[in-house]
């Protein structure tokens, strides 16, 4: 990839969990409640909706791209239903986004965001956060850690974009901070982050490796592959002025 087209990004969208936040710091206890709520407290039931939905319950792995690496709340409810959950889809998204909403305030930052935030908006960019979560926990993750007015643009699966991997969270970044798709580029730790950019149209799509995926899973959809989004510091050169 040439220096031009690094030069034509002026906003970057981020995923939110194994991007922004460590993923398995943050995610692997709320994964095992959320099988204990899927399994009413049956512990042999819960160790199997893990291992149904991608991750191991002795070892904590997460599969690359597996529901519980890439879902949203109510394709990962449906998923816990569909491998032998007796609670009802509906009322299970609810309780799994209080859940999401509520381990917020438990989760673990890959670096300090608000100097991360600042330092890129600083140089002219255009920010964006675009999760499988609901958008509540994005903007509660956003003002825990103190990156909220550094934002022009925050999408969660029920934000009414759509969900990864359509485009539309992309596009609809892209309307609010009136960039074109080819100036975006798209952070993640999953296929889903990545072929969302892909299907958007985005000039840069750029892996990262505090999450889910590895360089092999990340390495046919990605531009780069970073170990963590602090190196996109050094990878992006000021944006240009509008």
């Amino acid at each position: 990839m040439g220096a031009v087209k690094l030069e034509a990004i002026a906003g970057i969208l981020f995923d939110k969990d194994g991007t922004l936040l460590d993923y398995d710091a943050s995610w692997l206890p709320v994964n095992r409640e959320l099988a204990s709520i899927a399994a009413e407290g049956d512990a042999a039931l819960a160790d199997h909706l893990l291992s149904a939905c991608g991750m191991d319950p002795v070892t904590g792995h997460i599969v690359p791209d597996s529901l519980l690496a890439a879902g949203n709340t109510r394709q990962i409810s449906e998923g816990l239903v569909a491998a032998g959950s007796k609670v009802n889809v509906a009322e299970l998204t609810e309780k799994l986004d209080a859940l999401f909403s509520h381990a917020a305030d438990f989760s673990s930052p890959v670096t300090d965001l608000a100097a991360f935030f600042r330092r890129l908006h600083e140089r002219g960019y255009k920010l964006g956060v675009a999760s499988s979560d609901n958008e509540r926990s994005i903007r509660q993750t956003a003002r825990r850690f103190g990156f909220l007015d550094y934002v022009d643009y925050i999408a969660g699966y029920d934000s009414g974009f759509g969900t990864k991997p359509e485009p539309g969270m992309v596009l609809g970044f892209a309307k609010a901070t009136g960039l074109a798709p080819g100036q975006i580029a798209v952070v993640g730790d999953n296929n889903h982050d990545l072929h969302m950019g892909q299907s958007a149209g985005v000039g840069l799509k750029v892996g990262v490796l505090t999450g889910t995926g590895s360089r092999e899973s990340l390495a046919a959809a990605s531009d780069y592959c970073l170990n963590d989004i602090t190196e996109l510091e050094s990878l992006l050169p000021a944006a240009q002025p509008a």
